[in-house]
């Protein structure tokens, strides 16, 4: 048996996810526990028709819909099983009774309904994000079914008003004193029955299909982007429109640089003789060129150089930012003999004025141990 008859806790996601997320949790846990990977296990096949019967209802968005208002109740009875704990408020007493008179009943759907948009998450690299890429993408997403035209009804048949609600899409029910609508569970809110459904689709209009979809990342796309496939989502119920797919665009570590908008920033060990010395180094670019980037004598740590232009390019526009190399000066931890006899030479030399920030650092702590004493 099921731990839970939950709907969203069977599918082991929060009543928030989106069509996609209930879709992969469903064929995750509906492998996970189907009959033929778990031979004679009666508690596999418990949860698989739980599952199953969780995934129906969900995928729905006229059944979700009632699922999220009334529970199970909204599909015993004819769509009438709920009692007065099920019921939603003072909200909902003002809409069932007055919604009719102010214009705002139409809660039956009995046309064409839009299908459910979709999100399919893509990682490039950041170097397919300066220059842009066209790639192929594999997207599993339920499309309309052929055969039938999406009518879930048998080539050559229709479907037939319900029986039960006339054609509404919802019944009414007294409760206490007051008369109230949920939609009709007989036609799970449609309107419509279809006596004789498709063999391909069995009713449904939608089959489940895996789609190549070709995608053009453009140049300049940042982590996070949203790119846009028009008519490439969600099959819509009953001939309707198929909603979109929405492609976000994660951008994968660099070894080389991070990315601020349009701005490269990268870190450049130098050594502490080109410090003192100064001299020139070179960054290899996304552009593929080699950026010459000149060290003014001197230089401290921490420093950043800008070099103009060498960045990201702008999206959808003119124009690049720029790359920035932060000097971190690094200090020699193995010496030569004859190296370090020149330091030390060096040293002699030094009067404070080559390292004034230090010759300023201790003549203050030498100041505080005299104002001690």
């Amino acid at each position: 048996m099921a731990d839970t008859d939950d709907y969203y806790e069977l599918l082991e996601i929060e009543r928030s996810a989106d069509d996609g997320t209930i879709k992969s949790s469903y064929r995750k846990l509906a492998m996970r526990y189907h009959p033929d990977r778990n031979p004679g296990c009666d508690e596999s096949e418990a949860k698989f028709k739980a599952i199953s019967e969780a995934y129906e209802c969900l995928k729905d968005p006229q059944k979700r819909a009632a699922y999220d208002r009334y529970g199970k109740a909204a599909f015993q009875n004819n769509g009438a099983g709920a009692g007065p704990q099920d019921f939603g408020g003072f909200s909902d007493i003002f809409e069932n009774i007055f919604g009719e008179f102010m214009g705002g009943r139409g809660r039956s759907h009995q046309g064409p309904q839009r299908g459910a948009d979709l999100r399919y998450d893509l990682e490039i690299s950041l170097e397919d994000a300066f220059h842009g890429k066209a790639t192929e993408i594999e997207v599993s997403v339920s499309t309309r079914c052929d055969p039938c035209g999406g009518t879930g009804a048998k080539p050559g048949t229709g479907a037939k008003t319900c029986g039960t609600c006339g054609g509404h899409g919802s019944v009414r029910a007294q409760q206490g004193f007051f008369m109230v609508e949920r939609p009709c569970g007989a036609c799970r809110g449609t309107g419509q029955i279809i006596a004789d459904p498709c063999d391909t689709c069995r009713g449904e209009g939608r089959i489940d299909r895996d789609k190549t979809l070709q995608v053009n990342i453009p140049s300049g796309v940042d982590d996070g982007t949203r790119i846009r496939l028009s008519g490439e989502g969600e099959a819509g119920a009953k001939g309707g429109p198929s909603g979109d797919l929405y492609i976000f665009i994660h951008l994968q570590r660099h070894a080389l640089f991070q990315r601020d908008g349009t701005t490269l920033f990268t870190r450049a060990p130098i050594s502490f003789t080109t410090a003192a010395l100064g001299g020139v180094i070179h960054i290899p670019g996304l552009d593929g060129a080699k950026h010459e980037i000149r060290i003014p004598a001197g230089i401290q740590s921490g420093k950043q150089l800008r070099q103009r232009g060498a960045g990201m390019p702008v999206l959808q526009g003119r124009g690049a930012g720029d790359m920035v190399v932060q000097i971190e000066v690094e200090t020699p931890t193995k010496l030569t003999a004859r190296q370090r006899e020149l330091l030390e030479q060096f040293r002699e030399t030094e009067t404070g004025e080559e390292s004034p920030q230090s010759a300023g650092f201790f003549t203050k702590i030498k100041g505080m141990w005299e104002d001690l004493t």
